[in-house]
C-alpha cells in the first residue's frame, strides 16, 4: 500500500508524513515543484489546478490524503482522476455539518469542502472525512508576534469561545485513517472551551511574557487587517465569533475515539510549540 500526501510540507502534512514513516508505510508527496520534504520522501510534481498533471503522482497509489489548496474549478476532474487510480481517500474537511453557530455562518471554505465531499460520495472511492475545528496553531500564529514584542493583542470578541484542536492530534488521527483504522466522519476538537482572551493568556504564559488584551470592534478589526488578510476570511471569522457569544464551544470525542487518549489541551499544545 502506497499513500499519496498532498500538502506534505504544510503543518498537518509534515506531521502525517512523520507518522507514516515511523509506521514503515510507503509514502509519496505531491509537490508543485522539486522541494525538499521531511524524511527524504519520494516526491512527484503535480498541480491540483491541472488534473492531468496528477497522473504520475497517482501511479500505483492505494490511498490519498487530500488537503485542498486550490481554487474550486478543478474539483470534479481531480476527484475523478483520484478515483481512477486509488481505492481510498482521506479528506481534511471542516465541521460544516455540525449544528453549532460557530460552524454554521456563511463560509466559502465550508461550501468548497461540502462540494468536494459530494464529489467523493458520488465516486467509487472509499472515504474518511476528517473535520477539525479551530486549529491551535492558528491562534499561536495570530497572537505570538505581538506577545513576543511586548505589544498588546488587539482583537475582536474577547469572550468568544472555541475549542482549539492540536495539529499533532489531527495528524495522528489522519495517519490512523490512512492506515485504514478510521472510516466515516470524525469531528476533531480540543478538550476545552476557551475564550479568545483565555487563549491569549495561555500563550503569553508559555512565552513568559505579560500581555494586554485590547478588544477591537469589528470595524476596527477590518481596518487593521485590510491589505494583509483576505476580506472574505475576515468576514467569516467575525461572523463565527459573534454567533458563538454567550455559549460554550462545541466539543467532540473524535480524537479520543480514534487515539484512545484525551486530546491535547490548548496549554499542552502551545507548550509543545513555543520556544520561550
Amino acid at each position: 500500500m502506497t499513500v499519496l500526501i498532498t500538502g506534505a510540507t504544510g503543518r498537518i502534512g509534515e506531521l502525517v508524513v512523520d507518522h507514516l514513516t515511523k509506521a514503515g508505510t510507503p509514502t509519496r508527496a505531491l509537490v508543485h515543484r522539486s522541494t525538499p520534504t521531511p524524511h527524504s520522501l519520494e516526491t512527484v510534481t503535480g498541480d491540483l489546478t491541472v488534473p492531468d498533471s496528477l497522473n504520475p503522482a497517482l501511479h500505483d497509489i492505494d490511498t490519498v490524503f487530500l488537503v485542498w489548496t486550490a481554487p474550486p474549478q478543478t474539483v470534479p476532474a481531480v476527484i475523478d482522476r483520484i478515483a481512477h487510480h486509488a481505492r481510498r481517500i482521506v479528506f481534511l474537511s471542516s465541521p460544516h455539518q455540525t449544528p453549532h453557530p460557530f460552524f454554521q455562518q456563511p463560509n466559502p471554505t465550508a461550501a468548497l469542502h461540502a462540494e468536494i465531499e459530494r464529489r467523493i460520495a458520488d465516486s467509487t472511492l472509499e472515504s474518511t472525512i476528517l473535520r477539525p475545528g479551530m486549529f491551535a496553531s492558528n491562534a499561536f500564529a495570530w497572537w505570538e508576534p505581538a506577545i513576543r514584542s511586548g505589544r498588546p493583542v488587539r482583537w475582536p470578541y474577547a469572550t468568544a469561545e472555541t475549542a482549539p484542536v492540536a495539529d499533532r492530534d489531527v495528524a495522528a488521527v489522519a495517519a490512523r485513517a490512512l492506515l485504514g483504522d478510521v472510516t466515516g466522519d470524525s469531528v476533531l476538537t480540543g478538550p476545552e472551551s476557551l475564550t479568545q482572551a483565555e487563549q491569549v493568556a495561555i500563550i503569553a504564559e508559555a512565552l513568559g511574557r505579560e500581555v494586554t488584551f485590547e478588544e477591537l470592534s469589528p470595524d476596527e478589526f477590518r481596518r487593521e487587517t485590510a491589505g494583509s488578510w483576505p476580506a472574505p476570511v475576515v468576514e467569516m471569522l467575525l461572523a463565527a465569533w459573534e454567533a458563538t457569544l454567550g455559549r460554550p464551544a462545541f466539543l467532540s470525542s473524535g480524537v479520543s475515539d480514534v487515539l484512545g487518549t484525551a486530546p491535547r489541551s490548548f496549554r499542552r499544545s502551545i507548550g509543545e510549540t513555543v520556544e520561550p
